[in-house]
């Protein structure tokens, strides 16, 4: 099989699959580039899909001995679902951004974590990682910019992570032009 182009499983397909549409909405929202939408109207899919969906892919993962996918779909699985059973409660500035502080320090357990994924992948970890940073700073500092440009990372994230979902269906190329494949072949210039 061609290296640049990904099989990938099912588990991990139906795992960023999941991430990726919730990430998506969450961005968006975040963004309100859509008028009307905001981060709040995504808590059924970030319960749903985010949440329960992508912690049975992590626990597939978990079944199919690949740890480092079953850690981050069950991880990030128990944070969307957490933070969309837990979007109608009073909390105060402070306390969101502790938690989404938090949620970034899983990504980017995760995002240093992903040495042997794909560059999609691990573009898609960083992502989320500068997203709920830039999400917590903004919550910190009251700040409704940072919110925004924390949402359009989220959105990149989500568009990368539903990118190497249906690249693997569609059997699409993976590897960014210009790259060394993994067989030692190297780019000419």
């Amino acid at each position: 099989m061609d290296n640049d182009v990904s099989a990938g499983s099912t588990t991990s397909i139906l795992g960023q699959l999941a991430l990726g549409l919730t990430l998506l909405a969450f961005g968006l929202g975040h963004t309100e580039v859509i008028d009307g939408v905001t981060a709040a109207d995504s808590v059924s899919l970030a319960t749903y899909v985010g949440g329960i969906a992508l912690f049975v892919a992590g626990l597939f993962a978990f079944r199919d001995h690949d740890a480092f996918t079953g850690t981050a779909f069950s991880a990030l699985g128990a944070l969307w679902f957490t933070w969309g059973v837990s979007a109608d409660a009073t909390l105060s500035a402070n306390a969101a951004g502790l938690f989404l502080l938090l949620f970034a320090l899983v990504a980017l357990s995760l995002t240093l974590g992903a040495s042997g994924a794909s560059q999609l992948t691990r573009g898609a970890y960083g992502l989320l990682f500068v997203a709920m940073l830039l999400l917590a700073i903004g919550q910190f500092g009251d700040s409704e910019g940072l919110a925004k440009v924390g949402g359009w990372f989220a959105a990149a994230a989500g568009a990368l992570a539903w990118y190497a979902a249906t690249a693997a269906l569609a059997h699409w190329p993976t590897a960014l032009p210009g790259r060394a494949s993994s067989r030692g072949v190297t780019a000419t210039g």
